[in-house]
């Protein structure tokens, strides 16, 4: 009989699709990355790492785990970009309206294009907050509208783009951009109010595309394509957590690990990110639902006190 393969190797009985509130879909593709490549081999990296990780987040005081995370079949399909795209966008597409809340783990950024557009389409007024080093606003790039380099021009074009950490791009890139709502790396270093003003550029439901080379090299030094002058882990934490307090995240992706054989530092990295920013989206549940147990086991209690003291009378 076959084993039910889990994420972080959690309990099948949190695993299954249909008790799941959480449905994580790996994409293993990197057809169009133009320098580091082995974005292709990021998913399964993920996966081995995240079995290595605690459970329990300190910082929330939960084991999101608990909510059901359902780990989807990995997308394969690298045929043309344009036939992974179309994959992934029908895949995101059914399990949204499957009830999900919908994660991604790539694979490089094209494969965002789909998730983005199937989420654009289930959700009014969606904004997408693209946490990167780079613009990727290209309209076509090497012959491809579904390049890596392209990732955020069809939702620039569609929905409300707020752009944070970018510190590198092509000149006609600048021509596509809506600056009131592009946080450039060098200017968040001195600005203390950049993650207020980026909230503020927000709509209230709120989709996010993570590129771990946003993250400096000194703590992400595994990617394609790093950058120096990165944001860090904790800046990092707090910008997410406010996202998640202040708007409905409606889901993310995260992507461009390029996992190396000889540091798996930024492997545990990529799985600690994607487990925090679960915890993130549904501690408050965890609070509510222990809430409403223990309202629950404080009626039984007074039932039966009632029910012992009727006794006693009698």
């Amino acid at each position: 009989m076959n084993t039910l393969k889990t994420f972080a190797g959690i309990p099948s009985n949190y695993a299954s699709f249909e008790k799941s509130k959480i449905t994580l879909i790996p994409v293993s593709y990197d057809g169009t990355s133009t320098w580091g490549k082995g974005a292709d081999k990021a998913p399964e990296a993920f996966l081995h790492a995240a079995e290595n990780m605690e459970l329990y987040d300190i910082e929330t005081d939960s084991e999101v785990y608990k909510q059901g995370i359902y780990l989807a079949n990995t997308i394969t399909e690298n045929t043309s970009p344009d036939a992974m795209v179309a994959t992934v966008h029908e895949t995101v597409k059914k399990a949204i309206k499957r009830n999900k809340f919908v994660t991604l783990f790539g694979g490089e950024h094209s494969i965002s294009i789909g998730a983005m557009r199937a989420f654009n389409e289930c959700f009014h007024n969606l904004t997408v907050v693209q946490i990167d080093a780079h613009a990727d606003l290209r309209k076509e790039y090497e012959g491809s509208k579904y390049n890596h380099a392209c990732a955020l021009y069809e939702a620039n074009q569609n929905t409300n783009l707020v752009q944070v950490g970018i510190r590198s791009m092509d000149a006609i890139e600048r021509t596509e951009m809506n600056e009131d709502n592009v946080f450039f790396a060098h200017d968040m270093v001195n600005d203390d109010y950049w993650m207020d003003n980026a909230i503020e550029a927000m709509t209230d439901t709120v989709y996010i595309t993570f590129d771990l080379d946003a993250l400096d090299p000194s703590i992400m030094p595994s990617t394609g394509t790093p950058e120096p002058g990165g944001l860090f882990w904790y800046e990092t934490l707090e910008f997410l957590k406010r996202i998640f307090e202040e708007k409905n995240v409606v889901g993310f992706d995260i992507v461009e690990l390029c996992p190396n054989p000889n540091d798996k530092s930024s492997d545990f990295l990529a799985a600690k990110l994607y487990y925090k920013m679960l915890s993130y989206k549904f501690y408050e549940q965890d609070e509510e639902e222990e809430n409403e147990d223990l309202y629950k086991a404080q009626s039984e209690t007074k039932i039966n006190r009632l029910k012992y003291a009727e006794e006693d009378e009698d």
